[in-house]
């Protein structure tokens, strides 16, 4: 007896110890119903020569909340759900630069733009809506990417799932009831670590060569580039897959290289020129990686140089091409390139025209990839449906640049011009009308080839910080280059540190409805209630009312004890 009644105390402690508990998990933990799981994709986030642009966060645990937001609503604990298709420009606009409290941004884009998607590829249409929708986003794109936003900021594409909650939020919003922790609602979940910095992001170049044939006494030939940077930019990292820019100048690199392998495999049909390949990254940030390739050339390489040709943005033009040009018009180079490939247009019935910018040395802004080229006196043209050269970091392969909007006969047509005025500068058939790339000869353009060429770069996002050195897209140009091409080389620099890039580009989004705090406490006070009950039940049941009564007295003093 003596040992039960020594043993009494802690049986009662343990007892207490596992009620508070339970009382304690009750009370911390708010009960909810997990709806959905949506993948996101996180806005950049990066740093111009230390000035911070992007979103600023990646964790989200706050209440989702739509455009129907009653007047005067407290939104710094809210992530706003806004479809695509109901975006007013002008309050995203007003709450950025603003700096107004928001607890996030999830942006829903119509799955035309998702680059899984198998709808109308390539059918480069002009519908009115659709392509209205493409420009609002191209703007919301630019907006974004040019602002420090201090909140998370994600985007996810429209499906069943998260239409139904953002009806739902909307028939509350409505209702002047948005979610809180009083009401209740839906609370938006990402868990991942805040993003640290991407150090010495990796730049990859690519080059391989076709070496033209050597009479005797030649000792040197002259040499034919062709060049297009690869990477992409845009506000999604995990979603730039630029289809346009610039897979289409890729896809059309790798079959021209492919064309004229066939005619130099022959020593009978090879001229005597080199035609160097040159797939380059760091585009969007001033052709960095253009640079540092063309720096690593020799001198005697450089002047063997007679042409540049760089391919930009050639997969969804209807009428016009332009050749672009630092050099005057009246330069004798350049009018050559120029009448080359104006009569080739002539006879495919296309349009180029010729678009002269002279080069600023002392501004680091490069906006065509020719530029690094004519900034070491190195004759070259870019060649592109964008008649404007673009800001920096526009039109570098962002969300609307998707495979939807590219047309493989575009790309076609593009190769089949830089192909014949190519073939016909180094076989010396300039100004005669002759077809070398004929349709359904052995040299024709392979449409099938094109096509999945750019379904691949069309699914592979591809912003350079996130590109490492070994990346199997970049070992898979490597390979195509190989197939085709000799001497293929690998060069390998660091970014330059003017631009700095921060990781987490993806992450799981999920999606809780949770009840209102008023529900919790009254769950709670009658979870409370019954175990009371229940612990007082049992111990009057085995140990008499007596013993429950003593719980609650006061034990006595330690003096009384002594006495």
């Amino acid at each position: 007896m003596a040992q039960r009644k020594g043993s009494d105390p802690q049986v009662l402690e343990s007892v207490y110890s596992v009620i508070a508990l339970v009382l304690v998990l009750f009370a911390c933990v708010e009960l909810c119903d997990g709806a959905t799981v949506v993948d996101v994709y996180r806005l950049i986030q990066y740093d111009i020569s230390g000035v911070p642009f992007g979103s600023r966060l990646a964790g989200l645990n706050h209440h989702a909340g739509s455009l129907h937001f009653p007047p005067g609503s407290d939104l710094s604990r809210t992530v706003l759900i806004i479809p695509l298709r109901e975006l007013n420009i002008s309050f995203v606009k007003e709450y950025i630069s603003q700096r107004q409290p928001l607890g996030g941004l999830l942006f829903l884009l119509p799955q035309t733009f998702s680059f899984g998607n198998e709808d109308d590829k390539g059918s480069n249409r002009q519908d009115h809506g659709h392509y209205q929708m493409k420009n609002v986003i191209a703007e919301l794109e630019q907006l974004l990417i040019h602002s420090n936003i201090p909140y998370p900021v994600y985007f996810a594409f429209e499906d069943d799932d998260i239409e139904a909650v953002l009806a739902d939020i909307k028939k509350n919003d409505a209702t002047g009831q948005p979610a809180t922790a009083t009401t209740g609602g839906y609370k938006l979940v990402i868990s991942v670590p805040e993003p640290r910095k991407i150090v010495s992001p990796t730049i990859t170049n690519i080059q391989g060569w076709l070496p033209g044939l050597k009479a005797d006494g030649d000792n040197h030939l002259p040499t034919i580039a062709i060049v297009a940077s690869y990477d992409t930019f845009g506000a999604a990292p995990a979603l730039s897959v630029g289809s346009d820019s610039n897979g289409s100048g890729v896809v059309a690199l790798l079959e021209i290289a492919r064309l004229f392998s066939l005619l130099y495999s022959n020593p009978k049909t090879r001229a005597k020129y080199n035609i160097l390949f040159g797939l380059t990254s760091g585009g969007p940030y001033n052709y960095n990686g253009t640079h540092k390739w063309l720096r690593s050339f020799d001198q005697r390489l450089r002047e063997s140089i007679d042409y540049a040709i760089c391919l930009n943005s050639i997969g969804s033009w209807d009428n016009d091409l332009w050749i672009h040009v630092s050099k005057p018009p009246e330069n004798a180079y350049v009018k050559q390139i120029f009448e080359g490939f104006s009569n080739v247009a002539v006879e495919l019935g296309l349009k180029v025209g010729l678009k002269h910018k002279k080069i600023n040395i002392s501004n680091p802004r490069v906006a065509w990839e020719h530029e690094q080229f004519s900034r070491l006196r190195v004759t070259a043209a870019t060649l592109s449906e964008l008649s404007v050269a673009p800001e920096l970091l526009e039109s570098t392969g962002g969300l609307v640049d998707s495979r939807h909007f590219v047309n493989e006969t575009a790309i076609m047509r593009s190769v089949k011009l830089v192909s014949e005025s190519l073939a016909r500068h180094i076989y010396g058939y300039q100004g005669k009308n002759i077809e070398i790339f004929a349709d359904n000869s052995s040299l024709a353009v392979n449409p099938f080839y094109i096509r999945s060429w750019l379904e691949f770069l069309s699914r592979t996002p591809r912003v350079t910080p996130f590109l490492s050195k070994n990346d199997p897209f970049v070992m898979a140009l490597k390979k195509e280059l190989e197939e085709h091409t000799d001497e293929v080389s690998v060069q390998h620099e660091v970014l330059d540190g003017m631009f700095t890039f921060y990781d987490s580009s993806r992450a799981k989004l999920n999606v809780y409805q949770v009840a209102s705090v008023t529900f919790d406490l009254l769950l709670l006070l009658v979870l409370g209630s019954y175990l009371i009950v229940l612990f007082s039940f049992l111990v009057i049941t085995t140990r008499g009312l007596d013993d429950l009564i003593s719980l609650f007295r006061r034990p006595p003093s330690r003096k009384v004890k002594t006495a």
